[in-house]
């Protein structure tokens, strides 16, 4: 029997905690989302835990330009009268998608840094596979922002990769075509890109199947061009021999899986109609392959159903059966009004993919693989060493690399006494009863710009849990509330959390 692979989790508290502005759907909030499904499900017991580091201008810029990386640093909402210039060059402001928020460099090298890190143990050997929820932003292209991504933390973990491994598989199941990431690599053999996409009159307008790459990359830039309606059946129909096809013809080192949500059924901007079951699916059918892999989020903007998503496949890739009950937890009433884990594929959506466009697709794409002349083979020499991490003063300390699971709670272990904490400090991790206090007792919940309430005009759709719901959800947890222990404060000592040490 094979040996159980081992599981990484990434996850910077602070990432969930940026606002791209009112009415906009990209939404980091579903990051803590998506954290406490994994804390209530306990899967977080199941893995190794870290807190990954905040990546440096000098990381970013082994693929995207100095000029643009300088440009994220410094523009903030208060300067943008003195950078019009560069905002149009650049991609980024009030006229495009790519707004400037409060933040917004701090937020690239939060989720940059977990990826990095994720591709640095997967090269050093210490996991099997990396999950980094919050990466996976592939339009970002070398000097341009686009489609609500800034810095393209899934090429930059490629290169990392790329030291190690001659070969690099890049799959995409977002409903979005990943663009950044094959424009990056569409000159080279050295990373195949897989991508499955709407095609047509949708963002990013790429991603045809003749779009093979170039020069030495000719044939390794796979897209696989869809409309609107995929259903489970044809999705993995499709997904499944060609990605066969292409292990056994490229026979990658490493794999970068990019599980963008917004092809789930009911995503505000997607029109696909997959379910949990079906996207998880392709994240299970890699993991059987036992190549060594980093699991990204990426798109997805319903964020509830974003949550389920990747609470789920992190069970997957644990093998871990959960139930679809969802356990009460401090963002319980977004699942409304069910409170279950799993979604229903909407009825009322046709899929316009007819099973002779899907035959046409896929026999396009399995002679495309076909004409490959085998694996590449590159010559590979002594590898240098990992990124070095400059030792910052203060918060920035390699101590504060430790994941903890309160939000702005900086050097501080996993296993820290609850002395450490100051009483005006916001502890994200909370006592799961109704009275919303912290586990200390003395703290509230705290709103802020990136949550939404009843009050809340953005995210209409969003359902609310009535108060009987609540009660009859707290009475029903009330044995596992009890039984729940945290990473901090646990009253044992007992931590899951490790430092980052992938970069030391």
């Amino acid at each position: 029997m094979p040996s159980k692979q081992r599981v990484s989790y990434f996850y910077q508290p602070d990432v969930g905690h940026f606002y791209y502005g009112p009415s906009h759907p990209m939404k980091p909030h579903r990051l803590k989302l998506t954290h406490h499904l994994i804390l209530s499900y306990n899967l977080y017991r199941h893995m190794e835990c870290y807190r990954p580091h905040p990546a440096s201008v000098g990381e970013m810029t082994s693929f995207h330009t100095d000029e643009y990386v300088q440009f994220l640093h410094k523009i903030h909402p208060d300067n943008l009268r003195h950078y019009q210039a560069g905002m149009a060059k650049f991609n980024v402001g009030e006229y495009t998608d790519c707004p400037v928020f409060d933040g917004l460099y701090e937020f690239t090298s939060l989720y940059t840094g977990a990826s990095l890190d994720g591709a640095v143990q997967l090269n050093n050997g210490d996991t099997d596979i990396a999950v980094n929820w919050s990466g996976g932003l592939h339009h970002a292209k070398k000097s341009e922002a686009s489609g609500f991504c800034y810095i393209n933390d899934i090429v930059l973990a490629i290169l990392e990769l790329l030291r190690v491994h001659a070969r690099v598989l890049y799959i995409d199941i977002d409903v979005h075509h990943g663009d950044g990431v094959e424009e990056a690599f569409y000159c080279t053999d050295r990373v195949m890109t897989f991508s499955l996409h709407k095609y047509g009159d949708f963002f990013p307008g790429t991603g045809h199947s003749r779009d093979v790459g170039a020069r030495e990359g000719s044939g390794f830039s796979v897209n696989a061009p869809l409309t609107s309606g995929m259903t489970d059946e044809s999705y993995i129909a499709l997904f499944t021999p060609v990605l066969e096809k292409i292990m056994g013809v490229y026979q990658p080192g490493a794999i970068v899986l990019q599980c963008g949500a917004d092809s789930l059924a009911g995503d505000r901007l997607g029109c696909f109609n997959l379910s949990l079951k079906g996207h998880a699916a392709c994240v299970k059918t890699v993991k059987s392959y036992r190549v060594p892999t980093l699991v990204l989020g990426g798109g997805g903007y319903t964020i509830r159903n974003v949550a389920r998503c990747w609470a789920y496949e992190t069970s997957i890739l644990l093998d871990r059966e959960i139930e679809n009950q969802i356990p009460y937890n401090d963002y319980y009433e977004y699942y409304a009004p069910d409170y279950e884990l799993h979604l229903q594929p909407e009825i009322a959506r046709e899929n316009l993919n007819t099973e002779g466009s899907l035959t046409a697709v896929r026999d396009d794409l399995l002679r495309q693989l076909n004409d490959l002349k085998g694996a590449p083979s590159v010559q590979m020499m002594e590898v240098p060493p990992s990124f070095v991490i400059s030792k910052h003063s203060g918060s920035s300390s390699n101590s504060d690399r430790n994941l903890i699971e309160g939000d702005n709670t900086h050097g501080s272990t996993g296993n820290a006494s609850q002395d450490e904490h100051p009483d005006d400090m916001e502890i994200d991790i909370r006592d799961t009863s109704a009275n919303g206090k912290t586990k200390r007792g003395d703290g509230e919940r705290r709103q802020h710009d990136g949550e939404l309430y009843d009050d809340d005009d953005d995210n209409t759709d969003l359902p609310r849990a009535g108060k009987k719901d609540k009660e009859k959800a707290i009475e029903k947890n009330k044995e596992k509330v009890k039984e729940r222990r945290y990473l901090m404060s646990d009253d044992t000592g007992e931590s899951n959390t490790k430092a980052s040490g992938s970069n030391t």
